[in-house]
Order: structure tokens, then sequence, then C-alpha cells
């Protein structure tokens, strides 16, 4: 996984909405390590403002699975590589195509987005 440039490695869910939300396209996507089961890693994706995450599963050896769905056909690819080019087509039981990585390195130099104000009546 360390060799593709969007994996991000142990960041948390809120640390990956605050990176994909200052890219503000959909379609922006990274991986991360899964936080609930070790070993598996999450692909997630912005959609109109929202992050989706998949949990990705590395079965049989190096087969590879994501979640999709329900009611979506399994499929199994055998590289993270091919599964990652195939839902960059639409209708492929995510939330939206995966259209623009987020490399690590862009995340790291990305000025954060600026705080709200609170609006204070005078």
């Amino acid at each position: 996984m360390e060799e593709l440039s969007m994996y991000h490695g142990a960041i948390s869910k809120e640390r990956a909405e605050r990176i994909l939300g200052a890219t503000r396209r959909d379609g922006s996507f990274l991986i991360r390590d899964s936080e609930s089961v070790q070993g598996s890693y999450c692909i997630c994706v912005l959609c109109e403002k929202h992050v989706f995450t998949y949990r990705l599963f590395q079965v049989e050896g190096n087969v590879w699975k994501t979640e999709t769905s329900p009611g979506v056909k399994v499929r199994l690819f055998r590289s993270v590589q091919n599964l990652l080019a195939a839902f960059q087509e639409p209708d492929q039981g995510i939330a939206t195509p995966l259209r623009f990585p987020v490399n690590k390195d862009q995340a790291q130099n990305r000025k954060p987005l600026p705080t709200p104000r609170k609006h204070i009546p005078c």
C-alpha cells in the first residue's frame, strides 16, 4: 500500500474528511488505514460535501475487494491499482467515481481552510 501516493497511512476519519473537504472536488479520494478493523484499509471519497468511506480488504492472499452499496455484486481484483481503475467508472456501487487522488504530499502542503468566525450581533 505504501507505494500508492494517495495512501495516507494511519490518519483518523476526521483528518481524512478535512483533507478531502479542502479539495472541494467531488470524486477526490484517498486511502487510509482502517481505525476499527486491523489490517484493512478505507477508501474515502468526497461527494456533494460529504465523505463516503468504503472498507478495502485483502482476501485470499493478494486478491482485493471493497465494500459497495447493498445489492452490488462483489468483485475481486488482483491489485489495488486494478480496483481503483475499475471504480473510476460510474455506477460501480460507490457514491461517485474515484476521479482525483489526493496524494499524501499534496495534503501536507495544502493550507487548511480558515475557521469560520462566529457572528456576534452588535
